[in-house]
């Protein structure tokens, strides 16, 4: 007998277990820079290039992709959060609210979604995928990207992580 892999499965766990390692992260980082005697806020607007974006950023985009796939997936339109964030606690804050978010959709409203149509605008374009394809394609790589940027831009930083910290939750 072989299982079917619902959508949900794929999703919601892993947005779920990624977003409790980068809450991990963002704790960490608050109070090893206490620890180390800096404002530990800093970080927050700190980048690995110039022409990268901040820390706080990459968690608004990686929150944003999380938020964003279910609701696609579920046939809604994303809830927008404001970008406003300034502090650790903010940072958190989002953190829980987009777990929260993720948490509430059930396997029965993403059921089928891997052949529905989704809707992806960025500037200039529109994009356009199955579920599957915008999963496997856009949400999940982009969201990857997002975290592993926060948890390089700390490291980069001193902050002792390592690669448990980013797989286990």
């Amino acid at each position: 007998m072989t299982s079917k892999l619902s959508m949900h499965a794929i999703t919601a766990p892993v947005f779920i277990a990624r977003l409790k390692s980068l809450s991990a992260f963002i704790s960490k980082a608050e109070q090893q820079a206490k620890q180390k005697g800096y404002d530990p806020n800093v970080l927050l607007n700190d980048r690995l290039a110039p022409d990268m974006f901040t820390l706080t950023r990459q968690v608004q985009i990686a929150t944003d992709h999380a938020k964003g796939c279910m609701a696609r997936l579920a046939g809604h339109v994303p809830e927008a959060i404001e970008d406003t964030e300034s502090t650790f606690a903010e940072l958190q804050a989002r953190i829980a609210k987009v777990i929260a978010l993720v948490e509430g959709y059930k396997e029965d409203q993403l059921a089928g979604s891997e052949t529905r149509e989704v809707s992806v605008k960025i500037p200039n374009a529109e994009l356009k995928f199955s579920g599957l394809d915008y999963v496997n394609g856009w949400a999940m790589p982009n969201f990857y990207f997002h975290v592993t940027m926060a948890y390089a831009i700390l490291r980069h930083n001193g902050i002792e992580l390592g690669k448990r910290d980013f797989l286990v939750s």
